[in-house]
């Protein structure tokens, strides 16, 4: 018969394992997105090193790894379907062809069961260590998606080639100009999201410029967007002799076009404008000579009317070209003014039309899991 202590002690001791077992089915559940093509140099390595991070944190984390060989031509996808055999939380999904950077996240993000979805790159440029920073900024500012940005103050970028850094950094720029969110990295794949917002986007790219994509459209539906200092490091690249997989100026190029969606009508209106002051100011030196030989001419002719259309067919007499470069400048002006509003118009149209899409998708999406609650 169980003394009072020793009871006392087992109910104590029975607490604490109960209260540990709802902290672990509390824990957080993760999906970690890897696309890859023609990696087999580095799959099986890289992939074990994300695996025994995560092994690392399943005090914090329940997690699964998703990797999707995106129509590899090398041995990419039997590598990647050797290590799953071994690993239980790993997934491997294939693509007969290359669907692009935008059509592997996608088909990763359809297939991630997290509450969480972080995307890495299997070259780890950024380290696995990345996943604790991200995942500790977006539980502690209930952010809708956290990004790891190198170009943000206390960003690194360490061997990344000087022609490619240089590009990259001015796009994001470029975007940073023209986008009404200020963050510093819009290029940048390695990031984690909230899996319900990314459910409500309708992500339509394949290519790299998916990642402008799910910024501009998480603008439009105010999601909150965090950054955090990232290493950007090719330093392994260099000793391996391996070049990464990225089609870097396909990457950079549709980076830059996607710029134009955040605010497009800025390109017009200041072509439109920069014309307009070009035209304003040639115009505008047409009638200060014509003033200046207006005396001149009034002792030729008789009433305003003649000597003004004197002065002006001498001021042409002289300087034909700067009527016509004067005119054509206005008339053009007005054309890229014009596309300008039109563009503007078009876009408030746009924002207004996904966010009702977006809300009917997510009314649907209520409905269906109450349905299938009462159906289980």
């Amino acid at each position: 018969m169980k003394t009072y202590t020793e009871d006392r002690r087992s109910k104590l001791k029975y607490k604490e394992n109960h209260a540990a077992s709802e902290s672990l089915m509390e824990r957080p559940f993760v999906s970690i997105v890897v696309p890859a093509y023609n990696e087999s140099a580095i799959i099986e390595e890289n992939l074990q090193q994300i695996c025994d991070y995560m092994q690392a944190l399943e005090a914090q984390y329940l997690w699964e790894l998703i990797v999707v060989n995106d129509g590899s031509k090398d041995n990419t996808g039997q590598l990647a379907d050797a290590f799953a055999h071994g690993h239980g939380n790993v997934k491997v999904i294939h693509h007969i062809v290359n669907r692009n950077l935008g059509g592997a996240l996608q088909t990763g993000f359809q297939a991630a069961k997290g509450d969480y979805v972080i995307v890495m790159d299997i070259d780890l440029t950024y380290s696995v260590g990345h996943i604790e920073k991200l995942m500790a900024r977006i539980l502690e500012t209930d952010a809708d998606m956290v990004i790891a940005s190198p170009y943000m103050k206390g960003g690194k970028n360490t061997a990344v080639p000087r022609l490619r850094l240089l590009l990259s950094k001015v796009v994001n720029r470029m975007m940073r100009l023209m986008s009404p969110s200020k963050i510093h990295t819009y290029t940048g794949m390695v990031r984690v999201y909230k899996r319900s917002f990314l459910q409500n986007l309708n992500l339509k790219s394949i290519t790299y410029s998916i990642n402008p994509e799910i910024i501009f459209k998480g603008i439009i539906l105010r999601a909150r967007i965090e950054e955090i200092p990232a290493h950007l490091d090719w330093s392994k690249q260099d000793k391996t002799g391996r070049v990464s997989s990225i089609r870097i100026f396909d990457g950079i190029l549709a980076g830059l076009m996607s710029g134009f969606i955040f605010r497009p009508y800025f390109l017009f209106m200041g072509v439109g404008l920069a014309l307009f002051l070009v035209s304003f100011y040639i115009i505008l030196w047409i009638f200060i000579h014509t003033f200046s030989v207006l005396p001149e001419i009034s002792l030729v002719a008789g009433n305003f009317e003649d000597r003004f259309g004197l002065a002006v067919a001498r001021v042409f007499s002289e300087r034909p070209y700067s009527f016509m470069v004067g005119g054509i400048c206005l008339i053009i002006s007005f054309q890229f003014l014009g596309i300008g509003f039109l563009s503007l118009q078009n876009k408030r149209y746009f924002d207004e039309l996904f966010h009702i899409n977006t809300s009917l998708l997510e009314k649907q999406a209520q409905k269906t899991e109450r349905i299938t609650g009462k159906g289980n």
